[in-house]
């Protein structure tokens, strides 16, 4: 089996879990963070609905120099931005891995700040990071959510709100 096929499964199953978690979130809690080094949930939340276009990114370009591309996040306020900004992204990036061929996964692609690099792996790689950080993310929102005493819908089975 090619890679890329496997890859958008992954892609489909992880944004079934990623809606369901955006969906969870309250407008009136966008601006709460469990400690002050945290991330408000309006930050987090938004970086997660935006991961799904690093897949688009990561086959369109070569690099990320955040020197040159400092990071704006969107402004959003609710969840049905969130979760509209989510399907956005992955209509994006899921659109571009259909698009594309094995070989494309293959050049290497750089993350640095000016001179400084972070790391250079192959696209696939990339986009598999990119899976990853979704992931976290998630589970991250997950901790933030069940501190507000939200209920937390099931990742790869049902959670303990769903039992």
């Amino acid at each position: 089996m090619s890679i890329i096929p496997m890859l958008l499964k992954e892609m489909e199953q992880e944004a079934q879990t990623t809606r369901k978690m955006l969906s969870r979130i309250p407008d009136d809690k966008f601006s709460w963070k469990p400690h002050e080094k945290s991330m408000t949930i309006q930050q987090l939340a938004t970086h997660l609905a935006e991961l799904p276009a690093w897949v688009s990114f990561a086959l369109t370009t070569s690099e990320l120099d955040f020197a040159a591309n400092p990071y704006k996040p969107s402004a959003i306020t609710t969840s049905a931005g969130i979760l509209e900004t989510f399907e956005r992204s992955y209509t994006d990036g899921k659109a571009h891995l259909e698009k594309a061929t094995e070989a494309d996964l293959l050049p290497n692609w750089t993350l640095r700040n000016g001179e400084e690099i972070y790391s250079v792996s192959t696209k696939a790689e990339v986009i598999r990071m990119a899976f990853c950080q979704i992931v976290h993310h998630r589970a991250q929102l997950g901790v933030f959510l069940r501190l507000l005493d939200i209920p937390i819908p099931g990742s790869y089975g049902p959670s303990a709100d769903e039992m």
